[in-house]
């Protein structure tokens, strides 16, 4: 028993002496303040330690950030006056794409030289649809191709080339060119023109090539001196559809087309510009020595005109070589 109780007695001891003494855990509280420490508490009672404290490195200033000055913090939405907000903003948005798509469109031509290719504007039709909601207007260009269109659109002043190839348009007055003192091309081919008023392309002081391909035309009408090509094959000018004399102030003429036209004779004189001139499959009979030569000046030479097509008319070049002595190449033809 006495071993027993000595042994006990020991183990007591042992535990007593390995347990942490009270008087060091306040030494250490006692201490803080010499081993650069600072102990402060929160307003929640917790330990907060300042470790930066004493040592060479830039102090670490922890703060609160202030509020955004353009936010008010005292207003704070919540969560169904947001669901509100956004809903009038859907609402406003809404009503704004209606009255986008409800507005009119109102195009407008672009002058030549300002904007850039490929902008669909032009000018308001006459109470119409605007002329360029039906065609495809590119700055000064104005194409209406295959659209079945009876007559010719009204076009901008601006205007400078206008396609009406492919439809149905019967006549041409002198009011649907009238006033486009920029218009240099006009291109109808392939329509259903058998009218055209006399005044109706004279008026054009800008006008260069004109296109009628394909048609009915039985009269050509007066064209202005500044044309430099003259596109009329395909109609049904015969012999009489040319007036006396109409190429002679061409000064600048350089392309001639009148094929398939049923026609009896050359429609002299031609401007010395001519480079092409294109007769082939009428009814020219006869060349005379003064259609495309001077027989007064034996030395003249045509050194544009190096395409002439005869073909297809029942004349043979062979019986009249002074005729074409002076041009510096052969018409195409019968030699036999």
């Amino acid at each position: 028993m006495i071993t027993l109780r000595l042994m006990w007695g020991l183990l007591v001891l042992c535990v007593v002496a390995a347990s942490p003494r009270r008087y060091a855990r306040q030494a250490e509280l006692d201490n803080y303040g010499n081993n650069n420490v600072d102990l402060d508490l929160n307003e929640d009672g917790d330990d907060v330690y300042d470790y930066y404290n004493g040592i060479d490195e830039p102090q670490i200033e922890i703060g609160t950030l202030s509020p955004d000055e353009d936010i008010d913090p005292s207003h704070h939405a919540s969560l169904e006056e947001e669901e509100e907000e956004e809903v009038e903003h859907e609402k406003r948005r809404t009503v704004e794409g209606r009255e986008d798509k409800e507005l009119p469109i109102k195009p407008q031509l672009i002058p030549s030289g300002f904007g850039e290719s490929g902008t669909l504007m032009g000018p308001s039709a006459q109470g119409g649809m605007a002329t360029c909601m039906l065609c495809t207007c590119l700055v000064g260009s104005v194409y209406c191709d295959d659209l079945k269109l009876d007559r010719v659109p009204p076009l901008s002043k601006e205007t400078t080339h206008f396609y009406a190839r492919y439809n149905k348009i019967a006549g041409i007055s002198k009011s649907d060119f009238a006033n486009l003192n920029k218009l240099k091309r006009i291109d109808l081919t392939s329509n259903g023109i058998s009218r055209i008023e006399d005044d109706a392309f004279f008026g054009l002081p800008a006008l260069e090539e004109l296109i009628l391909r394909e048609n009915s035309i039985r009269q050509l009408p007066a064209l202005a001196p500044s044309m430099t090509l003259i596109d009329a094959s395909h109609n049904q000018l015969g012999s009489t559809g040319i007036q006396r004399e109409a190429f002679k102030d061409m000064s600048g003429l350089l392309y001639l087309y009148l094929t398939d036209n049923n026609i009896d004779h050359i429609p002299v004189p031609l401007p010395d510009s001519l480079r092409s001139l294109h007769l082939q499959n009428n009814n020219i009979q006869m060349i005379h020595e003064d259609t495309f030569c001077n027989p007064h000046d034996l030395n003249y030479i045509r050194n544009s005109l190096e395409d002439v097509r005869l073909d297809g008319n029942p004349i043979n070049l062979s019986r009249t070589p002074q005729a074409y002595i002076c041009l510096p190449r052969i018409p195409v033809g019968a030699l036999i």
